[in-house]
């Protein structure tokens, strides 16, 4: 049909609400068997649903009992509220430089990572005569945003003392969740640790604490405090190697067709510098999905896309607009279904395998697929 691109990314709304479930189900049996509440689930939509569509996906958390959402700034957060959220969405991402309108306009709950950023949020909630809702940043060894765990007593007396700030929780991040032998992990839970218990003192009375993303959730339950902050293991992606735990199922696929079926001879080489050079003669199909698309250059000679039920490696440079695959030995045409990422037959390419094929990690390969890409929701 004219208008409408080969390649799209098909994502199963239904498979992430029952993500969401099948998480919120591991929680509430966590906590029930350790005799306390269990913790709500603050569902990160960052990076446009890390690729997947932040509203669409917004929505459907929404209807999973998703209790929270968290973005990366501002912008993505107004982007929410117009596309019809209405759950709280929490914004992580530093405010020193950013316009705050947005912040009170569409209702948002800002991240206290700096000084800087406390003042400009105490100023503006003055100048409208209202107490702004906000959550407060602790650096505990990722040292990137956030108050030193180590200066809350000089740092945090002028941010408590707002009067038009209200701090209604606190929370970390992880710098090594997903490494088990990194000591890092249990010194940030040990200094987070030593933040509730002196938090009297340092002026805080804040109603959740919390720090587990995805890799934390799974590896260790002392960190589920009162709300953990899955990400990718929403989207149906283990943030380790290995599998997802039971009931998590990959949200995206990502699909095209053959356009074109090409014969080499020996000696021929195929797309740009010649980097695949026949030694016989091969058939290679062409497929119209390139880097533009976000597929990663380095899939050449180390991935392989699925056509017919059947691997296919990826050969020669990856292009703009197209990738070349060899299909030697299997009957194919222009019009064959080709699958990047997800299931054909009794084959399936996941997000990890493609990621560890190019030397990179899951959140990249899905923040990477591109705008051009039409989403399909089902």
């Amino acid at each position: 049909m004219s208008g409408v691109r080969h390649t799209r990314a098909c994502v199963r709304l239904a498979a992430l609400e029952a993500n969401c479930r099948a998480i919120a189900g591991r929680l509430a049996a966590g906590a029930e068997a350790a005799g306390r509440p269990a913790p709500a689930l603050i569902a990160v939509v960052k990076a446009n649903a890390y690729g997947h569509g932040a509203a669409a996906v917004a929505r459907t958390l929404e209807r999973g009992g998703a209790a929270m959402l968290a973005c990366a700034d501002i912008e993505e957060g107004v982007a929410l509220r117009e596309g019809g959220v209405r759950l709280p969405i929490l914004v992580f991402g530093a405010l020193g430089i950013s316009d705050l309108d947005g912040v009170f306009t569409h209702r948002l709950t800002p991240t206290v990572s700096t000084p800087s950023a406390a003042a400009s949020l105490e100023a503006a909630a003055a100048r409208r005569g209202v107490t702004l809702g906000c959550q407060l940043e602790i650096d505990t060894g990722m040292h990137r945003l956030g108050f030193r765990h180590d200066n809350l007593r000089r740092t945090l007396p002028s941010v408590v003392a707002s009067p038009h700030l209200r701090i209604e929780a606190v929370y970390t991040h992880f710098a090594t969740a997903e490494d088990p032998a990194h000591p890092l992990f249990e010194e940030q839970r040990v200094r987070f640790e030593r933040v509730r218990a002196e938090a009297g003192a340092l002026g805080l009375a804040p109603r959740a604490w919390h720090a587990a993303n995805s890799a934390a959730l799974l590896r260790d339950e002392r960190v589920w405090y009162d709300a953990v902050r899955p990400g990718l293991l929403l989207y149906g992606v283990s943030p380790t190697p290995g599998p997802a735990p039971a009931g998590v199922e990959p949200v995206l696929s990502l699909e095209s067709r053959i356009v074109a079926v090409k014969g080499l001879r020996a000696g021929e080489g195929v797309s740009y510098g010649w980097r695949f050079v026949a030694g016989g003669p091969r058939t290679i199909a062409v497929v119209p999905a390139g880097y533009a698309d976000g597929l990663d250059t380095r899939m050449s000679g180390r991935a392989s896309v699925l056509v017919r039920g059947r691997r296919a490696p990826v050969v020669g440079a990856v292009c703009m607009d197209m990738l070349m695959v060899d299909v030697t030995g299997t009957d194919v045409a222009p019009g064959d279904p080709v699958v990047i990422v997800g299931r054909q037959g009794t084959e399936e390419i996941g997000v990890r395998e493609l990621a560890e094929a190019t030397g990179t990690i899951p959140y990249e390969w899905l923040c990477r697929v591109g705008t051009r890409i039409e989403r399909v929701y089902d």
